[in-house]
């Protein structure tokens, strides 16, 4: 019986046009209205700046410059605005020793069909995609993820999870529906759980599937104590907001 089956898979377009109409503004925050009765509609516009103080601050109105030669090819998939914060919820995979030697064992060999492959720095499962917050919405995102999440039990990953489905997608479901109150996009419709092991610039499906993953799940299947060492216990559910993390225990 296989331990863990292996996935070869590449990031949605759709997931990144989502990203990019968050990141321009066009969602509607929770709880928002319309413009109050006998409010000018002048109140909302923006007046225009002065050349002689535009002049006084060059380079103002363009956010920082994204460099991708320092995120190894990787281009971000909406422009940084101020305010606006990328946001992930996902359960993290705590990876043992034994873990890391099978990693060491199957990166080289998936690097013979993708040389290009980058192994992950850490590993996790995600039970959102990648949405854009502004600030003052992220304390009470939170709090409505640690409301939705409060009562769930702990499971166990692995490479693809192959027990315990269910119980995750009771996860995204509370998570999604969090998303829609903050008017967010949701997760996949027919999700299929997984720790990410490695990652590339660009679409190398092709090269993977087929005898690639077939050579790596012989690893996986001859490893040593595999189905042991691919379970691991999930104890919190994390979400990421820019630069700030908050953990929500699982009971």
């Amino acid at each position: 019986m296989s331990a863990a089956p292996l996935v070869g898979y590449s990031s949605s377009g759709s997931e990144d046009e989502a990203e990019a109409e968050a990141e321009a503004g066009t969602r509607a925050q929770p709880g928002a209205r319309g413009r109050g009765r006998g409010q000018s509609p002048l109140s909302s516009q923006r007046l225009p700046v002065p050349d002689s103080v535009l002049h006084m601050f060059p380079g103002t109105e363009e956010g920082p410059a994204d460099d991708s030669a320092k995120h190894g090819g990787r281009v971000r998939t909406f422009p940084h605005e101020r305010g606006n914060w990328a946001t992930h919820v996902y359960i993290p995979y705590e990876a043992s020793e034994e873990f890391l030697d099978l990693l060491d064992v199957l990166l080289p060999r998936a690097q013979t069909y993708v040389p290009r492959l980058v192994r992950m720095e850490t590993f996790h499962l995600s039970l959102s995609q990648s949405v854009v917050l502004h600030h003052h919405w992220i304390l009470p995102f939170v709090q409505a993820l640690k409301d939705r999440v409060a009562s769930f039990q702990r499971t166990f990953v692995g490479l693809e999870v192959t027990s315990g489905h269910s119980e995750f997608l009771d996860l995204v479901s509370g998570v999604d529906r969090v998303m829609e109150e903050f008017d967010l996009t949701t997760f996949y419709e027919d999700p299929s759980f997984h720790v990410s092991l490695a990652w590339c610039v660009g679409d190398a499906r092709l090269q993977l599937e087929g005898q690639c993953l077939r050579e790596l799940q012989e690893i996986v299947d001859a490893f040593e104590d595999s189905e042991t060492l691919l379970r691991t216990h999930a104890e919190q559910i994390r979400c990421k907001s820019g630069n700030k993390f908050f953990s929500m225990p699982l009971k």
